[in-house]
């Protein structure tokens, strides 16, 4: 993943930040963070290279002015759908040894254990805390 988004000059937080926009809609820097499990004070300077690039703008809350809302432009959003095609043409590399039945299998398989530690880490914070 990280190989694939470097030569597309992105990282894996980029790509987590504009999915998380998309499938949840604007969002506060805080609620960004939890959504997308980046620390609070990592996810400032993704902002800021987001923004940088026109792919997200950052405006002021009209209900609380001294927090910022973060929404996806229409860049943002085409941005992403490179960034998926880059993704999925490297997930097709990486699993091309694999059968489509050893792929489902595999897939189960991830999907457990992320849901077990989902589930016994639940009171952790982002950063492991």
């Amino acid at each position: 993943m990280t190989e694939g988004l470097s030569g597309a000059d992105a990282r894996k937080w980029h790509y987590a930040a504009l999915v998380a926009l998309e499938e949840s809609g604007p969002a506060s820097q805080a609620a960004l963070s939890g959504r997308t499990g980046i620390h609070r004070s990592d996810l400032v300077a993704v902002i800021n290279e987001l923004a940088e690039r026109e792919l997200v703008q950052r405006t002021p809350d009209p209900e609380d002015r001294r927090r910022n809302v973060i929404t996806l432009t229409p860049l943002g959003r085409r941005r992403l759908r490179k960034l998926e095609q880059l993704l999925d043409a490297a997930q097709e590399t990486l699993l091309s040894p694999l059968s489509e039945q050893e792929r489902k299998q595999l897939t189960h398989l991830l999907g457990r254990l992320v849901a077990h530690h989902a589930s016994a880490g639940a009171g952790m914070e982002a950063d492991g805390r």
